[in-house]
């Protein structure tokens, strides 16, 4: 707490009010109201000077400075609207941010053999893995409800597993002669939480901020809200301001059919909830690719 009060008074803030938000503290004083939080060891502060260059300025303003232990930013609070338009105005964001970032990288082969080999290594081992599930399960006299309802539903993940190794072989082949590879700045921690909206629009929570290939904002804000909203439309509106390449679109694909390892370690009511959630994915992700893989259609 010391060195907090020490921080507070560098930037001459006097609290008088604390309020705990999860993993950062609202802080109001007689400058304003404030959000504090215990900086992590792989921060990137260097990102924000970049977006600065990039003429991004949609992230509160921040006060502390690159050596401190904690990140000090101005305050924003969020106005009410509907979340689908909320999650429309975040993609819209993340369309400007990587449209500011995006630039090219020279790249080799051994580059795509190594996203390559770590999605093929992961299909073998979920493979393996849900054999031996099920062999387990189906040697049972009695299932539980929760082995019951994958028992039911196991054709489904064998059958997105085949699907990531086949269009697996098709991305190498699209990209082992390419010798540059699209980069942009990820947000790379995309929620519906991390969005604030007023009169201008803000992404907050950019600790894991990183440079890497485009599909992984989309990625990551799928496995988080994928169940909960019309991705078919959220990835079209994407598109319409940040066309991915065809090897992008095929890796996006290829990363969100993936199933998760489902763990029984839990209690069965729990389990329940988690299988029916992986199942639902698996069902929502083939509806969601279908129309790209129409007869009528390259």
């Amino acid at each position: 707490m010391r060195e907090l009060n020490d921080i507070l008074k560098k930037y001459h803030l006097k609290p008088h009010r604390y309020q705990k938000l999860g993993k950062t503290t609202l802080i109001e004083t007689e400058q304003g109201k404030f959000i504090i939080k215990e900086k992590t060891r792989n921060y990137n502060m260097a990102i924000y000077d970049y977006l600065e260059t990039r003429n991004f300025p949609y992230y509160p303003k921040m006060l502390s400075s690159m050596e401190d232990d904690y990140i000090i930013t101005e305050y924003q609070e969020s106005i009410e609207m509907p979340e689908e338009q909320k999650l429309m105005d975040m993609v819209d964001l993340i369309v400007l941010l990587h449209n500011k970032t995006t630039h090219y990288s020279e790249v080799d082969e051994a580059d795509y053999k190594k996203i390559y080999e770590e999605i093929q290594n992961n299909i073998v081992y979920l493979n393996s893995y849900y054999m031996d599930v099920i062999t387990v399960i189906e040697s049972k006299v009695y299932m539980s409800p929760a082995e019951f309802l994958l028992a039911c539903n196991i054709s489904k993940i064998f059958s997105a597993l085949n699907y990531c190794s086949h269009e697996l072989e098709q991305w190498l082949e699209l990209v082992k002669a390419k010798r540059k590879q699209r980069f942009v700045v990820l947000h790379n921690h995309l929620e519906l939480d991390h969005f604030i909206r007023n009169r201008d629009a803000y992404l907050i929570s950019w600790d894991k901020a990183k440079i890497d290939l485009p599909i992984f904002d989309f990625y990551k804000l799928y496995k988080k809200h994928g169940l909960e909203y019309d991705f078919e439309s959220v990835l079209r509106h994407y598109e319409r301001g940040y066309p991915l390449l065809e090897e992008e679109r095929k890796l996006l694909f290829i990363l969100i059919s993936l199933p998760d390892k489902l763990v029984f370690d839990v209690s069965e009511y729990e389990m329940c909830k988690r299988v029916s959630r992986q199942i639902d994915f698996l069902y929502k992700t083939e509806l969601l690719l279908s129309p790209y893989y129409a007869k009528d259609k390259k």
